[in-house]
């Protein structure tokens, strides 16, 4: 498979906000988590919490919550089963979107998209693809791509890396908004995760699998500040 340089810094730093890592009127975000892989989400995950909650060595098959505070806020952390794995039906992917949708309830803010540059395939570009689809047309524009180091370096390459086809295709589709996770901090994440929510001008996304009571209750947009809740909830694949 055809690998080239991918962008460095596609997506850049910012400087941290003296109200903290979300604006005054949010006091609530959800994100989901996918990936390929169980272990680079429970880090991810754990890096958002500050502590070693989840297990990157086991694997559960059930959704499982997991809750945290940053800054006086609540976090919720939900990990469930890998959506990208070949064995997985479409039938039982629907399934476990329904589930994410009802636990993000009214929509998602955010979907972080782990990525391991050696192990992400074409197929499963398509399925992510797939995946994000199923929970609207509009999951691309609330996704950043995080791409995990790779496990060895070519001779030469310094910090440079590899991005092969399948991730350059999926940065694409996410309109460039990716970060390396070598070195990233909490506060990094946290800040770049608040600047999609602002280019969404606060909305998160209404699901397909969302019902016609939740979406008439769910804001369409944010003109003005106002709050959104108390929980920051996020979602791991």
């Amino acid at each position: 498979m055809a690998a080239a340089f991918g962008p460095q810094g596609t997506f850049p730093r910012r400087r941290r906000n003296s109200f903290g890592f979300l604006p005054p009127y949010m006091s609530e975000l959800r994100a989901v988590l996918l990936g390929n892989s169980w272990s680079e989400r429970s880090s991810v995950g754990n890096l958002l919490l500050g502590e070693n909650k989840f297990n990157p060595e086991e694997e559960l098959d059930p959704c499982v919550r997991v809750s945290g505070h940053i800054q006086g806020k609540e976090i919720v952390l939900i990990n469930t089963p890998d959506l990208l794995h070949l064995k997985i039906s479409e039938d039982k992917i629907k399934e476990h979107v329904e589930t994410c949708v009802r636990l993000s309830d009214p929509g998602p803010h955010v979907f972080l998209l782990v990525l391991q540059t050696e192990d992400f395939t074409e197929h499963q570009r398509v399925r992510l693809c797939r995946v994000l689809n199923f929970f609207s047309d509009h999951s691309f524009n609330h996704s950043l791509v995080l791409i995990s180091p790779p496990r060895q370096r070519r001779p030469g390459s310094g910090h440079r890396v590899m991005y092969r086809t399948p991730i350059q295709e999926m940065i694409r589709r996410c309109k460039n908004k990716s970060l390396q996770l070598e070195n990233l901090t909490m506060q990094e994440l946290l800040e770049n995760m608040e600047r999609i929510v602002e280019m969404s001008n606060g909305t998160h996304v209404i699901c397909r699998h969302t019902s016609a009571q939740q979406r008439k209750e769910a804001p369409v947009t944010l003109n003005y500040p106002q709050p959104v809740g108390r929980r920051l909830c996020i979602l791991l694949f």
